[in-house]
């Protein structure tokens, strides 16, 4: 494979690739920007500073996995690829957090779906935060550019029956649906893509704004944990930090430090609060790690006459923004509805169930299809969102109480798919929830969804898309970063990731991290060069 693979042909070559588990000895490493973090954010970083001419070094946490590594296995896939071993939650344990820790960050890992950030968000933030410079007009070029280098366009094949079912229950009930913008070249349509793309089809940060940046001299290091960046008066003079053995997981006590004339921290709406409260990074209105948001993810699952099969396929490529924006931006709480890919290992995670009632559940695995709603939260006073702080360890943790209005939000969302579902034929619809049965009519469905209990650990509530705890705005007051991603506080420090977005945005957040850290990095570079 190394012949047709952009990173065995990189590594070949001679790119500077350090893995942290081979150092023996401590090290000091200097350039001119350190950025810490290689997914959405990171890796269009580096590239756009490194093309410009600066030197560049690159920091991860997680390890560098590429084709070879990609054996379309859930179990090893999990334990590698995601943050905690697809095991992180919520800090009271009731919201599984997806995320990767990897190189490419989650865009390794995530399933392709590639939205422009919608303009009634973009144009909230205008007018809500002072960022009228973001504007969907001058917005368009950045997502245009950055649409270009991930090749994202509308999925060109059939969906698969999982998704297409969402489209048939919309098609009944007259909402509306559209296909979904998804960032790969020559895809197999395999399905896997939660798992790495073993054929490398996927345009994340791994395949695309890494190599770019590793052709222009940058240095990666993987299996390095950032630890601390140290200040010097009132900026930073060099990121302490810890490699990690060969398991990705056990400190080795090798200790390296990074100075940069500039930081630029990438490491996720957890990773990056967290690394600046572990830092003390100076937060004189107490903005750090708080207002997280996380599109809270409900799904209800049904059992259908016809063959899904929903592991197989593009696992995202039919949406529907019906109830995303229909009570305006700031009413009761909108949520697009998507489909998430049903694979062995991930669905005996969600599906209720334990033992023999498990196990009948799984078997009917081939004929089963689920629908996922994305709530958009942040967007009104009762969705405040929730904080990052830090365990005893160091180790980031979000908290995320759930309100009533989300809760009314989750509510309406079961309503809704369960009428999807029954609309595309379904035999019987069962919620994630864990006093959910199965249900054989709608009406059986809505009086149950009226009476259940809408509470945390009984709904089975996740996210995949984390956003805000260093939120971006005009006024230092109620911001971390101003527009720009740069900090308002500390004159060498940017944040270029989803941790800056002051709401969450209503669709995935790839490309609105790529268009962004584009914009932001374009400027930075100016500035430094």
């Amino acid at each position: 494979m190394s012949l047709t693979d952009r990173i065995a042909q990189g590594l070949e070559s001679g790119w500077k690739v350090t893995d942290g588990a081979s150092l023996t000895d401590n090290l000091t490493a200097e350039a001119d920007v350190v950025v810490i973090g290689t997914g959405a954010g990171g890796g269009t970083t580096a590239e756009i500073l490194a093309k410009s001419g600066l030197s560049v070094i690159l920091v991860e946490e997680g390890r560098l996995y590429y084709q070879k590594d990609f054996k379309m296995d859930e179990l090893t896939s999990y334990a590698n690829l995601y943050q905690e071993g697809m095991s992180r939650v919520t800090r009271d344990g009731a919201i599984a957090i997806l995320q990767g820790r990897c190189v490419g960050g989650s865009t390794t890992v995530n399933w392709t779906s590639s939205f422009r950030t919608p303009e009634p968000t973009l144009n909230y933030w205008a007018e809500h935060f002072g960022l009228e410079a973001l504007r969907p007009d001058a917005m368009a070029p950045w997502f245009e550019g950055r649409e270009e280098r991930h090749s994202m366009a509308p999925w060109q094949m059939d969906p698969n029956v999982n998704n297409d079912i969402l489209r048939q229950g919309c098609e009944k009930l007259g909402y509306s649906w559209h296909i979904i913008p998804r960032n790969v070249k020559g895809c197999w349509n395999l399905g896997y893509c939660g798992v790495g793309c073993p054929t490398n089809a996927k345009q994340g940060a791994l395949l695309t704004t890494i190599p770019g940046a590793l052709d222009n001299n940058a240095h990666l290091f993987h299996s390095l944990r950032a630890d601390r960046l140290v200040m010097n008066q009132d900026r930073i003079d060099h990121l302490q930090a810890t490699a990690f053995a060969s398991d990705g997981i056990t400190p080795t006590g090798i200790q390296v430090t990074l100075k940069a004339r500039h930081f630029v921290v990438a490491a996720s709406a957890i990773g990056s609060p967290g690394l600046l409260l572990r830092s003390d990074i100076p937060d004189p209105y107490g903005r750090l790690g708080k207002r997280s948001f996380i599109h809270p993810v409900n799904a209800s699952v049904a059992q259908m006459p016809q063959r899904v099969d929903p592991f197989y396929g593009a696992p995202q490529s039919i949406y529907s923004d019906e109830f995303n924006f229909r009570n305006g931006v700031d009413g009761p709480v909108g949520y697009k509805l998507e489909v998430p890919p049903l694979h062995p290992a991930m669905s005996s995670g969600v599906i209720p169930g334990h033992g023999e009632a498990q196990l009948n559940n799984m078997a009917g695995l081939p004929h089963m299809q689920s629908v996922i709603a994305l709530l958009r939260d942040g967007f009104h006073p009762e969705s405040p969102g929730g904080t990052v702080s830090l365990r005893d360890d160091g180790s980031p943790v979000l908290d995320y109480p759930v309100t009533d209005y989300l809760w009314s939000g989750l509510r309406n969302a079961f309503h809704t798919m369960a009428e999807i579902q029954f609309a595309a034929g379904a035999e019987k619809v069962r919620l994630m929830h864990l006093d959910s049965d199965w249900y054989s009519s709608l009406a059986e469905a809505k009086a149950a969804i009226n009476k259940l209990p809408m509470e945390p650990h009984r709904v089975r509530l996740f996210t995949a898309h984390q956003m805000g705890g260093c939120g971006m705005g005009s006024n230092p007051q109620n911001s971390v970063v101003n527009g720009f991603g740069e900090h308002h506080q500390v004159g060498n420090l940017s944040i270029h990731d989803a941790s800056v977005f002051p709401t969450s945005i209503g669709a995935n957040p790839q490309l609105s991290v790529y268009a962004l850290a584009a914009r932001n990095s374009a400027r930075l570079a100016q500035r430094l060069g």
